[in-house]
């Protein structure tokens, strides 16, 4: 009787203690993934929940908001919301949070919140958890207004516009057709002792690509997290203007010298076919391949201007070859392929000193494809320019330079004929013409002036 009576209280003893684990038991872990501040005409809610065993006994999603609850997802009624079991432990569940598919929306702040609870000893208690989230709902578009005036620009050139966006912190820019070119806030600056204290001021370098129809529509643009967006066709005049047209004969002994040499650097590249197939993948694929890397070095642009003045030419060259001419190329006088070239051929002497067209950054000194051993300079605010077939590089990457700094000496690494500088300028990584960028009263119409009257206003 004694012994039942001991295994009676050890037995009570246990299930005491469980029960005072399972009430120190953590409820399922919870993950707010989305939205992350700001919901509006688009947003997505997007929450994971990991439970030790796999179960949930509650799982639900409310926004609370101007003292009101409105309900989002619920175990019991999960109509409105996708609920996905993405590992043994842990489902993610996935709905609309945006004025279509939560009519109730509202400006202003806002709380998503989200309760759990999983069952503990066998089922008889819970084990719960709560997160929450506040975010900002914005319905209303940003407001938007252009400031410069007299925006001209040439086929295969570049423009700037200066423009005021509120709320300043959301995306902006402009838009040439399917192209976007961001925008940046004008507090940074630094050209011709102008400077701007205003947030809500932004300026934006931009383009027209040789290869875009002249009535392509230009857009200033100004988009929030939430989705809502301000738009302003930018009045302009746009230029046409006629690119050459050259043929490029390939005798076996330029072919023999710089194909083998760019394949060394090219890894990856079949190496099956002969010279002529090799150059062709070179000339096509592997140009297309470098274009690629040029445009993604817009990425490390800085949010600042770091030059000032017109841009500096190779000094004492000759052009042999201008921006966007068209080149036909013959093998023993058969037409074998056609590309555009997107830069100026600067000739001087052999190994001739290469500068700095003007000051910025180094984000590019190495071999690449075509243009051999390369350098691009970021000079801020998306302008960048490239320089290639360098014999020797004389700088790396995060190096700060000056205009007319030696960076480098001309050669004939890459698919040069002879020794000479590959020049070009980049606007958000699209290739312009450099003339523009040598011309001071280009530089003073197109951007100084711009710039005095919108700090004036």
């Amino acid at each position: 009787m004694k012994k039942l009576l001991w295994l009676l209280v050890a037995a009570a003893l246990v299930a005491g203690g469980a029960y005072v684990v399972a009430g120190r038991a953590e409820g399922p872990a919870i993950d707010i993934l989305r939205p992350v501040s700001v919901v509006g005409t688009t947003g997505e809610l997007d929450v994971t929940v990991d439970s030790p065993d796999g179960r949930l006994s509650r799982l639900d999603v409310t926004l609370e908001q101007n003292g009101g609850t409105t309900p989002l997802f619920s175990l019991g009624a999960p109509s409105g919301g996708a609920l996905q079991q993405e590992t043994p432990r842990r489902v993610r569940l996935t709905r609309g949070l945006n004025k279509h598919d939560v009519p109730g929306l509202a400006a202003g702040a806002a709380t998503v919140v989200v309760r759990a609870a999983r069952p503990v000893l066998f089922g008889l208690r819970t084990a719960t958890s709560e997160a929450a989230r506040e975010i900002q709902v914005r319905l209303e578009p940003p407001r938007l207004a252009v400031l410069s005036t007299h925006h001209y620009i040439n086929l295969g050139g570049s423009e700037m516009v200066v423009y005021r966006v509120t709320p300043p912190d959301v995306e902006s820019g402009v838009r040439v057709g399917d192209l976007t070119y961001r925008g940046y806030p004008a507090t940074g600056v630094h050209l011709d002792n102008v400077s701007f204290t205003d947030p809500a001021m932004k300026v934006a370098f931009f383009a027209l690509r040789y290869d875009q129809d002249l009535n392509t529509p230009i857009t200033v643009y100004a988009r929030d997290e939430a989705g809502n967006e301000a738009s302003e066709a930018l009045e302009h005049q746009a230029f046409s203007k006629t690119f050459k047209r050259s043929r490029i004969d390939l005798p076996d002994t330029f072919l023999d010298r710089v194909v083998p040499a760019i394949y060394q650097h090219e890894p990856d590249l079949d190496a099956s076919g002969d010279t002529l197939a090799k150059f062709l993948v070179l000339n096509g694929e592997v140009r297309r391949q470098n274009a690629e890397t040029i445009a993604a070095l817009d990425q490390k642009t800085a949010p600042e201007t770091l030059w000032s003045g017109p841009f500096q030419q190779l000094a004492n060259t000759k052009v042999e070859a201008s921006f966007a001419d068209h080149r036909t190329y013959f093998y023993k006088g058969k037409e074998v392929d056609q590309q555009v070239h997107l830069g100026f051929d600067l000739a001087s002497v052999r190994h001739a000193p290469v500068r700095a067209g003007n000051a910025g950054t180094i984000v590019y000194a190495a071999y690449l494809g075509i243009y051999g051993n390369a350098i691009v300079i970021d000079h801020g605010m998306g302008v960048q320019s490239l320089y290639g077939h360098l014999s020797e590089l004389a700088v790396k990457v995060g190096d700060r330079v000056a205009r007319g700094q030696e960076i480098g000496r001309s050669g004939e690494t890459g698919l040069a004929g002879g020794d000479h500088l590959h020049f070009t300028i980049l606007v958000g990584g699209q290739m312009v013409s450099p003339m523009e960028w040598w011309d001071p009263h280009w530089i003073q119409d197109r951007i100084y002036r711009k710039l005095h009257e919108a700090a004036g206003r």
